[in-house]
């Protein structure tokens, strides 16, 4: 693959399922590589073998193929142990990666020192002093090390995407702790070294990253890399402020898509909150993809609301042509245009279309009798009804006819009329309802 490919990853781990704050990440980088004729790959961090399992991995394909994302390839981590031990072992040559013997409660009981003396609580490079023979001391304890990675203390610059010109000294930081002592690697190894074995050429993720962007620079560098571009983006918070996370379960992209949430909804949403583009629905991806500068992304935290997500369902479904809906019609026994622009401006959920085609074609043993009028009302909508066929006028014609007769007008008029065609006191403009019900169900719904 050539380098000048773009190349994006979307890393999650199968641990739990996806949310709305992991679809932000997912769908600026699936969007920036389609802007620019890229490739996007997932690439699942599996390699905490006690906590993924087969399920979530299947969850987060099942639910980027539902937001639309089509990834170039799939990874797993849990596939390239071999590259990752290949690549601790020329650290260690190099002696940038070094043995530790603490425990966690040691660490931990020396952090809280730390602080106590009004220190930074960072690692002192203790194990750094230990003599061949003190390691083997601890070794013969039972002692197994776990490996760290011994930064350069520098200062790590960077143009980001998003933040523009950015530095970290790594001489803040503790030394990041890159293998377990069982031998498993932890998240920061795995992604350096498959970044530059995938060819990644440009890194979005949240702005949690920042930090740690740093310390894999120093490590692509000591491996002899070129680091790829960065952009972090702000991360999406509750209302409240809160981070999102995979406990909040009516949150995850299942919980939305279960809900009878639009995909361009959640798309539309987790993708232009934050940034300098209004929020809006957006029709499809090719348009979205369009609106994304992530040079205009905003630095403070992104707010979801799930007030404007339903919202933005609804105004998506109202805005639908015929043709998109079509199909997805078809499969829930319904059918024609007139039907679906007709109803269509009163959905929240697409599901709710299933409700409205009850009412049109149902037996008027299923609508409420209306009330708020006499007899003689009645008898005037059944008199002046008039004959088929009927058209986007009968409407008009007969309530005007109605009026004449009863001097019934506005709500009194109306509302009685939708009452006992609908069962409701709300819903489309009974204009375009009324031919699709029809002069024979229509007769059935007037009480006599």
């Amino acid at each position: 693959m050539a380098m000048s490919t773009i190349t994006v990853r979307f890393a999650p781990s199968p641990t739990g399922y996806l949310h709305i704050g992991n679809a932000r990440t997912a769908l600026l980088n699936w969007l920036f590589a389609r802007k620019a004729g890229g490739r996007f790959i997932l690439r699942l961090d599996d390699t905490d073998q006690e906590r993924s399992t087969a399920e979530f991995a299947a969850a987060i394909a099942g639910d980027l193929a539902w937001l639309g994302i089509v990834p170039a390839g799939t990874e797993r981590q849990s596939d390239h142990i071999a590259r990752y031990q290949e690549a601790a072992a020329r650290l260690r040559s190099q002696g940038r990666l070094y043995a530790c013997y603490e425990s966690p409660d040691e660490l931990e009981r020396r952090r809280k020192r730390q602080l106590a003396r009004g220190q930074p609580p960072i690692y002192d490079r203790a194990a750094l002093a230990l003599t061949d023979d003190e390691k083997a001391a601890l070794e013969a304890e039972g002692r197994t090390p776990h490996w760290r990675f011994k930064l350069a203390h520098g200062t790590v610059a960077w143009t980001d995407l998003v933040r523009g010109a950015s530095q970290v000294d790594t001489a803040s930081l503790s030394d990041p702790v890159l293998v377990r002592a069982d031998g498993t690697f932890l998240y920061t190894l795995p992604s350096v070294v498959d970044d530059l074995a995938m060819g990644v050429t440009h890194v979005i993720r949240g702005e949690d990253h920042v930090t740690n962007t740093a310390v894999q620079i120093e490590i692509i560098a000591a491996l002899g890399g070129t680091p790829p571009a960065f952009g972090h983006h702000n991360l999406l918070t509750t209302m409240s402020g809160e981070g999102l996370s995979k406990r909040l379960g009516h949150l995850s992209l299942r919980g939305l898509r279960e809900n009878g949430v639009e995909p361009m909804a959640v798309a539309s949403l987790a993708v232009l909150v934050g940034s300098a583009e209004a929020v809006r629905p957006v029709a499809s991806m090719a348009e979205l993809a369009d609106l994304v500068d992530l040079a205009h992304i905003s630095r403070a935290p992104a707010k979801f609301d799930e007030a404007e997500l339903t919202h933005l369902n609804a105004r998506l479904l109202h805005e639908m042509p015929y043709e998109a809906a079509r199909e997805r019609l078809l499969r829930a026994g319904i059918d024609g245009e007139g039907f679906w622009l007709a109803v269509r401006g009163n959905l929240e959920r697409f599901a709710d279309v299933e409700s409205w085609w009850r009412i049109v074609h149902g037996p008027a043993q299923d609508m409420t009798v209306a009330a708020a009028a006499d007899a003689a009302f009645w008898v005037a909508a059944r008199e002046c009804l008039p004959p088929a066929p009927w058209d986007g006028s009968t409407w008009k014609t007969w309530t005007d006819a109605v009026k004449a007769r009863t001097g019934a007008k506005g709500r009194a008029l109306f509302m009685p009329l939708r009452q006992a065609l609908t069962g409701l006191d709300h819903g489309p403009e009974l204009a375009a309802l009324l031919p699709l019900i029809g002069r024979e169900r229509t007769l059935e719904r007037l009480p006599r």
